[in-house]
């Protein structure tokens, strides 16, 4: 926590990031057992549960990028705040919804999208500010400190979430949420941005140049970003819906309840935690490229064990251990980013790199189908067996990114 204690700056960007993650996560674990209780009955219920969380990425395959062009165009900090406040609104309208008892599970999917649309841009602008808030030399420590704020908040949102549900109903949850999003923007209001680094005279134009120039950069002159890209497509958007899955997977395999659920969601925060400690206080050692494509095999790995692990001790273990696997992959490829491009395409190469993570819906919905037409033991042994022949077919392929420091 070097850089914790060293920048006051990025201290209050932490916070404002823990409050932020901890209501996604709560609105993850929340949402995905409220579509489930409402569609019960249905035959198509894995699927809609498993959908409604990638629901929330959906919007990155269009507003993604443009977030990105905005945040290099205004003022990053308060673009962040204008967001969080809208979702607050947001949040207490849904939780007032839940609460009237004529909630339904299509209002469930508008408010993820509207969360989804929300979320597109507040992420990759607080990704961004990283870099605005710390020097060069510590950004690998603040961004591995900045994972605890991802990790660290999957362990309590969901713990407390699913103890909430099955203790006095979801409409908490949501109130909860949107408290969080407020604390957001307070936190942000102290807040400097002192390593912003002011545009070049040259890097004007409309925003469809702007959002050109992005692309270009990483096409043609940053291929080991290209790479970094092509291959996250299998933790962020292969692997990914494996947390979406963790209702299913609780009831019909463990035979439990929401809280078990939100145990089991929480766990994958601790094994994140480990990651981005271990991160923060001894650095990589080794390549970053070598290790993102370890970690997408160790992922891959963990999910076929899990679909097997009928014992609940060994479940926790092994979706932790993948939640480590994607937390190293996520952090490593976001610090090579990070140091490899000009503060003035931050935000669009960030958002770049988080536009894989739009495709998650689609991945859903294939996995949510797959588990509908057989079992959701199946369906996590394929999603898994697909990334480690995906994963080998990378390492092989890409001796670039394998060298890549």
């Amino acid at each position: 926590m070097d850089s914790w204690r060293a920048y006051r700056d990025f201290r209050f960007l932490w916070v404002a990031n823990f409050f932020a993650n901890t209501a996604q996560w709560l609105q993850l674990l929340s949402i995905g057992w409220l579509v489930r209780d409402l569609t019960d009955s249905f035959a198509s219920s894995g699927l809609l549960v498993v959908t409604v969380g990638g629901m929330t990425t959906l919007p990155t395959l269009v507003v993604g990028p443009w977030a990105g062009v905005l945040g290099d165009r205004v003022d990053r900090r308060k673009l962040v705040m204008a967001v969080q406040a809208f979702m607050t609104v947001a949040a207490v309208v849904f939780a007032f919804v839940v609460h009237s008892g004529h909630v339904e599970w299509w209002h469930a999917y508008i408010y993820v999208f509207v969360s989804g649309i929300c979320w597109s841009i507040s992420l990759t602008i607080r990704q961004t500010l990283v870099a605005n808030t710390v020097p060069r030399e510590a950004l690998v420590n603040a961004y591995a400190s900045n994972t605890l704020t991802i990790t660290g908040t999957r362990m309590v949102g969901p713990f407390v979430g699913g103890i909430l549900i099955t203790t006095i109903g979801f409409t908490w949850n949501f109130a909860i949420e949107a408290g969080l999003y407020a604390a957001t923007v307070l936190a942000f209001f102290p807040m400097k941005t002192p390593y912003l680094q002011a545009r070049p005279e040259d890097s004007g134009g409309s925003p469809l140049a702007n959002f050109m120039e992005g692309l270009h950069y990483v096409r043609k002159q940053e291929r080991v970003i290209w790479n970094l890209l092509v291959v996250g497509l299998i933790p962020n958007v292969l692997l990914h819906p494996v947390w979406f899955v963790l209702p299913v997977f609780t009831v019909e395999v463990l035979h439990r309840s929401a809280d078990t659920g939100g145990i089991l969601l929480a766990v994958t925060g601790f094994g994140g935690l480990l990651s981005a400690l271990t991160i923060a206080s001894v650095g990589f050692g080794y390549n970053r490229g070598l290790i993102c494509l370890a970690a997408i095999l160790l992922a891959s790995t963990s999910v076929v064990l899990f679909a097997f692990s009928h014992w609940l001790f060994l479940a926790m273990i092994l979706i932790g251990l993948m939640s480590l696997a994607q937390a190293t992959f996520r952090t490593s490829s976001s610090t090579l980013i990070q140091s490899l491009v000009p503060d003035h395409l931050r935000s669009r190469i960030t958002s770049l790199h988080l536009y894989s993570q739009g495709f998650v819906f689609m991945s859903s919905l294939a996995v949510g189908l797959l588990v509908d037409l057989t079992t959701v033991v199946i369906a996590l042994s394929v999603v898994g067996g697909a990334g480690i022949l995906l994963g080998a077919i990378s390492y092989l392929a890409l001796p670039g990114l394998r060298a890549a420091r």
